[in-house]
């Protein structure tokens, strides 16, 4: 009877559980729902675009000139105002070495061209009294031969002895060597002559030298300049090849800058319309430099800015670091100064360079956080994302300019998605902050 008692309560379960069972209900199934990612979305803008390139540099001036000593000696006399930092005018004496040296030269040199010239004189005075003692010769030699044939006559027929005929052939071949010796003295006239012309060319090139050693003890700047380095002093030796003052030219400076290679290709224009290799500007890839350049000074709460101009591009450019050097031009760097607002442009300021490309019209512009390495997020009709790859023609620091499959006023995503599903459902919202921003931008750029 016990056993029973234990198996009730067990069985009383089983049946409560299957009752359970009959009576509970099947759960009823939700349908799935497609919720919409929220993005921020861009309308594309079609714009005239100049392409830009910021960079910055040292302002160095286009010409600077150094007074190498072509001679030596004292330093006699030194302007009153030279000096570093000193602006002198064109033209004026910075430096004398003492003359006296070279002045003494200049009168020996000029008293030995005058010797010269003496000899040179006296051998044609010689000349002339050889060639008249010659034709004395000459005649004294043919009344000799006539004596000599007139004996000859005689003294066959027993006129005269043959110690007389003999004696007259002896006067003649004395004749005869006379008449030699002035001919052989006449030869040498002209080697006579071409040595002492030769000794004459040789004084006055020295005395040329002298006097061309003579004007190099006034060192004279050749043009206005700031003197940047002063290094002699009065009653000090200098010797040849001695710098003693540096000076910068004031009427033009450059700046030499450095752009990423792919920022500076756009900023130039090829007439074929083919791709340009920066890496070999030659004629023939018919490469415009059609750039317009401003620099700009932010120094102790001054901004300023010059007109510039592209002079070249330097030898620095860099396949590694992608970079090209670009040297601009500013002429007049002194002129329209302002005392506290507007400074020189002077040696030394660090600088920006703004470069100015030919504008673009009708370029499709886009942020550039809107680039997915070459593909674009779409906003379609369904507010569905479509994704697109692009082509893009021109990188610029906030934009880029694009072509392909794409037009103006297409919405495209700005936002971040991760992940980034063709077709998951979208939830858009204009960013008009950023499309100001960017027509700002834009704006500025054509100025």
């Amino acid at each position: 009877m016990k056993r029973w008692v234990f198996f009730i309560p067990v069985i009383i379960g089983i049946i409560a559980i299957i009752l359970l069972k009959q009576n509970t209900l099947a759960p009823k199934q939700k349908p799935l729902q497609e919720y919409a990612k929220s993005v921020r979305t861009f309308s594309i803008l079609q714009v005239s675009v100049a392409p830009t390139a910021i960079g910055y540099g040292t302002v160095q001036p286009v010409t600077t000139w150094e007074a190498v000593a072509q001679v030596e000696g004292i330093i006699t006399k030194k302007h009153p105002l030279l000096a570093k930092g000193a602006i002198i005018e064109k033209g004026s004496v910075l430096l004398q070495v003492d003359p006296t040296d070279y002045e003494l030269k200049i009168a020996q040199i000029e008293a030995d061209i005058l010797a010269n010239k003496a000899q040179l004189d006296e051998l044609e005075v010689r000349l002339d009294n050889t060639q008249d003692s010659l034709d004395i010769e000459k005649k004294s030699l043919e009344l000799t031969r006539k004596e000599l044939q007139r004996l000859q006559r005689l003294v066959k027929q027993g006129g005269v002895s043959f110690s007389d005929v003999e004696t007259q052939e002896r006067i003649m071949l004395a004749q005869q060597q006379s008449v030699q010796s002035q001919n052989s003295s006449l030869k040498l006239f002209p080697s006579q002559r071409a040595l002492l012309e030769a000794q004459l060319l040789q004084k006055q090139s020295q005395l040329e030298t002298a006097r061309r050693d003579l004007n190099n003890t006034h060192i004279t700047i050749p043009f206005t300049g700031r003197i940047s380095a002063d290094n002699i002093e009065l009653d000090q030796q200098v010797h040849i090849g001695n710098i003693m003052v540096t000076a910068d030219a004031l009427d033009k400076v450059e700046i030499e800058i450095q752009i990423p290679i792919r920022y500076f290709r756009g900023l130039l224009s090829s007439n074929n319309g083919v791709s340009i290799n920066l890496l070999d500007l030659s004629n023939k890839q018919n490469v415009t430099f059609a750039l317009k350049a401003k620099v700009v000074l932010r120094e102790g709460g001054i901004s300023t800015s010059w007109d510039a101009r592209f002079a070249r591009i330097s030898d620095t450019l860099d396949p590694k670091t992608r970079t090209v050097g670009v040297i601009v031009e500013v002429d007049n760097p002194y002129k329209n100064v302002l005392p506290g607002s507007r400074p020189p442009l002077i040696k030394g300021f660090f600088v920006e360079v703004h470069l100015t490309g030919v504008s673009r019209p009708d370029s499709l512009v886009i942020p550039r956080s809107a680039l997915h390495n070459q593909h674009l997020y779409f906003l379609n009709k369904d507010n569905r994302l479509e994704i697109r790859k692009i082509n893009v023609d021109l990188f610029q620091a906030e934009f880029a300019i694009v072509s392909g499959e794409i037009n103006k006023g297409d919405n495209i995503i700005i936002s971040d998605l991760v992940p980034a599903i063709e077709g998951m459902l979208l939830l858009p919202h204009a960013d008009i902050e950023t499309a100001e921003r960017l027509e700002n931008i834009i704006t500025g750029t054509q100025q």
